[in-house]
């Protein structure tokens, strides 16, 4: 619906969209010097500054409008006099109110058919902070707030380029979420930004609280308990995917930017990887993909062992095993899985209690559960090591979201080797693996760079890192026609 030029038909619409809306100021006002002109400002009270200070934008404009004839004002308005860095004419009252509830003041002057939007504050939000979840010993420490517009200036902040595009789309019928799509323009593989600009627009719903709901939304196969796509809460990361051609999406009021298209090599780097010597860096990432395979196949290896391969252990070995098992009332595989949602309820008690209080709980609940369980003969000592280190592995892996596919597979495993042996390990390798060969982020193969070498790899950035002037050449998701990173003068 236009705007109308008669103001009192406006303030008629908008105490109407905005009856028993307590926390929206309808304020009317007469401008100008003699003719007095009747005015109208519409906003959120705790998004914008008070309008009558001299250093809020609204207040110097209102200020200003006092010593004025209404026939300047009306240029005033068209012209922007004021120099207002953010100021928009909306020709439609749909326009005005959905500016109005992103956090800014609209104003409407009678006899003028158009809305003026002036930004102010917006709404409160709790700034830039340390990063919590992806700490790291070298790079920077801010990361990601719940503000859409401050996590795009973080990353801009770091790509002081021009060739940096950030679009804006909203998602949410109700919640009208903003979200912005950020790309290297020159980097960027154009039929992969199309598509995701589809998918965004390919779903209607209430509304978008977290990017999590966005990736749920916009996946290829929900049916793999893999995430096909990548988070962050660190600008830089976010800064060093978009030059090896990502894209990156970061809905408002979330701390974490979705990258994508996304494989599995990348889940298990960090971002401090890019900062130390390649020496230090290979030894970690081996580590790490010690750590997967440790929290996915340790518990069903143990029970495989114990139960039907017991020769490939040393006799001194399998003696010291009977005797920890000496007593105990229950089977290896009731023992583990006793112990293992034991420990998953800590874990969950941990993560929900606030603050230090979560860190004892996690630590006092392992040591009390797994002693008191030993002295009570119902699990055997090395059961709990088995679990301790099973849960050191999951620990170890840098993404949360990455870590629980491996912990919910844990339990797939114990099965396979607690009934069929090593033979059902190797089976549900064999599946896993077979799963994720045929699985794709954005029809990028999920296991590239390890698969699909025709698709000219060698960036030199797998388990195993290059000395970094060595790393010449961007992922097989970059541009083609961009692909060299580094060169020597």
């Amino acid at each position: 619906m236009n705007i109308f030029s008669n103001i009192k038909e406006n303030e008629a619409y908008v105490r109407q969209q905005c009856e028993k809306c307590d926390d929206i100021v309808i304020r009317p006002m007469r401008l100008g010097d003699e003719k007095k002109v009747d005015c109208l400002v519409v906003y959120i009270e705790v998004a914008v500054s008070n309008m009558m200070l001299d250093d809020s934008v609204i207040g110097k404009m209102i200020n200003h409008f006092w010593e004025i004839s209404p026939e300047k004002m009306k240029e005033f308005l068209e012209n922007n006099s004021l120099g207002i860095s953010d100021v928009k004419e909306l020709p439609t009252m749909e326009e005005a109110m959905k500016a109005m509830l992103a956090g800014n003041a609209i104003f409407f002057m009678d006899g003028y058919n158009k809305a003026i939007k002036i930004s102010s504050k917006g709404y409160p939000n709790l700034g830039v902070s340390e990063a919590d979840r992806e700490k790291v010993l070298r790079g920077s420490k801010e990361g990601f707030s719940d503000s859409v517009k401050s996590n795009s200036a973080l990353v801009r902040k770091r790509l002081r380029s021009t060739g940096l595009k950030i679009e804006e789309q909203f998602v949410g019928v109700r919640s009208d979420t903003l979200v912005h799509i950020l790309y290297m323009e020159d980097l960027v593989y154009e039929p992969l930004l199309e598509e995701i600009r589809e998918r965004l627009q390919s779903f209607e719903i209430d509304g978008v609280l977290d990017s999590g709901m966005l990736e749920q939304l916009t996946e290829e196969n929900w049916l793999t308990p893999f995430p096909q796509f990548q988070t962050t809460e660190r600008p830089d990361r976010a800064a060093m995917e978009l030059l090896n051609g990502r894209i990156v999406l970061i809905a408002d009021n979330s701390p974490l930017a979705l990258l994508l298209p996304t494989t599995f090599n990348n889940f298990l780097q960090v971002s401090e990887d890019r900062y130390n010597r390649f020496e230090m860096v290979s030894f970690l990432r081996c580590l790490r993909f010690m750590a997967v395979l440790v929290a996915m196949l340790l518990p069903g290896l143990y029970l495989a062992t114990i139960r039907f391969h017991t020769q490939i252990l040393p006799g001194n070995l399998i003696l010291s095993f009977a005797q920890a098992r000496e007593g105990v009332p229950f089977s290896g595989i009731v023992e583990l899985i006793f112990l293992e949602l034991a420990f998953e309820l800590i874990r969950e008690a941990g993560v929900r209690m606030p603050g230090s209080l979560g860190n004892a709980i996690g630590i006092v609940g392992g040591l009390i559960i797994g002693q008191a369980a030993v002295e009570a003969n119902l699990v055997s000592p090395i059961v709990v090591m088995i679990v301790a280190l099973t849960a050191l592995g999951s620990l170890a892996i840098p993404s949360e979201e990455f870590s629980s596919p491996f912990r919910l597979m844990k339990y797939g495993f114990l099965f396979l080797g607690g009934f069929f042996g090593l033979l059902g390990m190797i089976l549900g390798m064999y599946g896993l693996i077979s799963h994720l060969s045929g699985l794709t982020s954005f029809h990028i193969p999920y296991l590239t760079p390890y698969v699909g070498r025709e698709l000219d790899q060698g960036q030199g950035d797998t388990i195993l890192r290059k000395p970094f002037y060595k790393m010449r050449r961007r992922p097989v998701y970059a541009n083609k026609n961009n692909r060299i990173r580094l060169r020597r003068k």
